[in-house]
């Protein structure tokens, strides 16, 4: 990984790891990084949860990193080089909550999932399990920051970002939104 992507990858996992914008006064953490606390107090064998593990909270982390899954594969390619940066990101914008086991594990079954279903019952596998709208934003600005890792959004990769935005019931400017506050953030 040069230099340029190493700096790019970081500024994403940053901007990863902080509010949205739109976010309410005082709230410092994303809903991303809110739900990782949860999924990553998951126990690895899942026979007993400590305490602080909320299933919802879980599925929801889950659906976003799903949504980035796949805009990042929405070429149809996700080498090894894509695979350790998107983790990397992941990793490092949940600040320890989640661990890098965790979130392999988590990829290869969303590979798995891709593979089996498809990219249309995927998107929509994502929107049936976000039931708010702050929610559904975060969806589209996590999967509009990942884009951004690859050194822009290609237009592949913003057919997918409009479906999942038509899949969540947002209105058609909720893309364009996300991304213009992706490419705003990362200029900073």
């Amino acid at each position: 990984m040069s230099a340029t992507d190493s700096t790019l990858i970081g500024k994403v996992a940053r901007q990863l790891s902080r509010a949205p914008t739109y976010s309410e006064r005082g709230v410092k953490d994303s809903i991303l990084v809110a739900a990782a606390t949860s999924y990553g107090a998951r126990s690895p064998d899942d026979l007993t949860q400590p305490t602080g593990f909320d299933p919802e909270a879980a599925r929801l982390f889950e659906a976003i990193v799903e949504s980035a899954y796949l805009v990042a594969n929405a070429d149809g390619e996700f080498d090894a080089a894509e695979r350790q940066a998107f983790q990397h990101v992941v990793v490092s914008a949940c600040d320890g909550r989640v661990g890098e086991q965790q979130i392999t594990a988590l990829l290869a079954d969303l590979a798995e999932q891709l593979g089996e279903d498809g990219m249309d019952k995927r998107v929509g596998m994502v929107a049936r399990g976000i039931q708010r709208a702050d929610h559904a934003r975060e969806v589209l600005r996590v999967a509009s920051l990942v884009a951004q890792v690859s050194g822009g959004v290609s237009d592949v990769e913003r057919s997918v970002l409009d479906r999942l935005g038509r899949a969540l019931g947002l209105d058609g400017s909720a893309t364009a939104s996300a991304l213009d506050e992706a490419k705003s953030a990362l200029a900073e």
